[in-house]
């Protein structure tokens, strides 16, 4: 059944209805009569009955019109309710995501850098909430250019053409190995060092893997891996039982118990990836998002 009356057309019977005049209820409603006097009309076109007899003296409601009344009144209540709660559920949406901070970043930064960071932004007073999407360097990058996240923490420089990289601090890579390992023993190591070593690499296509095989074509020094993993974790996992040895950044090993995982320089070529924010070219920041930025640059290691 289609329906040929909307909610201007039920006001204007209710107006009519309380002021017993088509006159007054214009004045209420601001409108001109004969405007009134048309929406009337098509309401009662719509439900196929007449709702006021009228004469030159009065307008009486018929029956049809003392039925229709609290009905009436119902639907425009309803439609009332709904556009406020629309109208305050839109207002606290907006009030949620002017308040939360969505930050992308690569999961070895957590420990040594955010939760630091963390600390201070809320030390300084601010309540924001705070989104942490870990992802790999390629995806943080996405993330930000995207518009899913407000900034990201990354260790590749450049990889979407509209973000931009703000460097914080660069990060070496150092040999993870158990404490009573024959090269723990040895101040610092070269890469060499680990030809005839239980090798555990970072999975092909990784930022980190990208940087060591950079660094070892360079030196022209060849590496065989024993195991490939796609975390970090799982790399420390299998180090802390004895399985092997892995190059790894050394803020990942933040927070390790230094009792089953030590590390050691490795030089010959050095090798660092570059830490920094990614923020959207041209993209205002928020206070919130501006005073996060500047806690995790002073959280950087100097």
């Amino acid at each position: 059944m289609r329906i040929n009356f909307d909610f201007f057309d039920l006001e204007a019977f209710l107006a009519v209805k309380d002021t017993g005049s088509f006159h007054l209820a214009s004045e209420r409603l601001n409108l001109s009569q004969s405007s009134v006097t048309r929406r009337i009309r098509k309401l009662e076109e719509a439900l196929g009955t007449t709702l006021f007899d009228r004469t030159t003296r009065e307008v009486r409601p018929t029956l049809a019109a003392k039925r229709l009344q609290l009905r009436a009144e119902t639907i425009l209540q309803d439609a009332q309710e709904t556009a406020l709660a629309m109208r305050d559920e839109n207002a606290a949406f907006a009030h949620q995501r002017a308040q939360t901070v969505t930050l992308a970043t690569i999961p070895t930064v957590i420990a040594a850098l955010i939760v630091p960071a963390l600390r201070a932004f809320r030390a300084a007073g601010h309540a924001s909430r705070i989104r942490l999407l870990d992802l790999a360097a390629n995806e943080v990058a996405e993330a930000v250019a995207q518009g899913e996240a407000d900034f990201g923490i990354c260790s590749i420089p450049m990889l979407e053409p509209v973000t931009e990289f703000t460097l914080l601090f660069n990060d070496p890579m150092v040999l993870a190995l158990p404490q009573d390992h024959p090269l723990a023993a040895r101040t610092t190591l070269s890469w060499q060092d680990l030809s005839d070593e239980p090798l555990i690499l970072p999975a092909r296509g990784t930022g980190n893997r990208l940087l060591i095989d950079e660094a070892l074509a360079r030196s022209r020094t060849p590496l065989r891996w024993t195991y490939e993993v796609g975390r970090t974790t799982s790399a420390l996992d299998l180090v802390a039982r004895g399985i092997g040895v892995a190059p790894l950044p050394r803020m990942a090993l933040a927070g390790r118990s230094a009792d089953l995982v030590g590390w050691r320089p490795i030089g010959a070529p050095p090798v660092t990836r570059a830490i920094g924010l990614v923020s959207r070219v041209g993209q205002a920041d928020a206070p919130a998002v501006r005073a996060l930025k500047e806690a995790l640059a002073a959280a950087a290691p100097g």
